[in-house]
């Protein structure tokens, strides 16, 4: 039996170490990985043609983080050049999942991976409906099929 792999599309976002991102021990404070997440995912929702920030002010909501899953496997370090790897991984209603990895650019080593679950809220903190102009493009995002027409799922039969 021929095991069939979906490919998704993959948002890349970089980002080089700081100082000020370090502990006493010369590591990445583990926190600094959830800030990089919100890069990834901000990149990613650009790249889809889509404006987190107009969201925001012009459909008067935004995406509230509601659970988050982080597992770190090796040290990042002072100066090391990274790449937040961020991929849509549910939009249904309310609530959207994203997944990340976080790898080192010199020697392409997974130092973190994880996901996030967001609910979209209003001004008033309240759950809603994710406007229809993002409900569509992150559905299209999500459909087995690519935006140019290219089934993307691969299989050697």
């Amino acid at each position: 039996m021929i095991e069939v792999v979906e490919e998704k599309r993959v948002g890349v976002a970089g980002v080089r170490v700081r100082y000020a991102e370090t502990d006493q021990m010369g590591v990445v404070y583990h926190s600094n990985y959830l800030i990089w997440f919100e890069v990834g995912r901000v990149e990613l929702i650009r790249s889809m043609g889509l404006d987190y920030k107009r969201m925001e002010a012009d459909e008067g909501c935004g995406i509230a983080v509601v659970d988050v899953h982080v597992r770190y496997r090796a040290p990042a370090r002072y100066d090391d050049e990274l790449v937040v790897e961020t991929r849509l991984l549910a939009a249904r209603g309310a609530v959207i999942k994203f997944g990340y990895k976080v790898l080192r650019v010199e020697d392409g080593m997974l130092l973190c991976e994880g996901e996030t679950v967001h609910v979209v809220v209003g001004k008033d903190m309240k759950k809603q409906s994710l406007p229809p102009k993002y409900a569509a493009r992150f559905a299209a995002y999500l459909s087995p099929r690519s935006s140019d027409g290219v089934d993307s799922l691969q299989s050697d039969r």
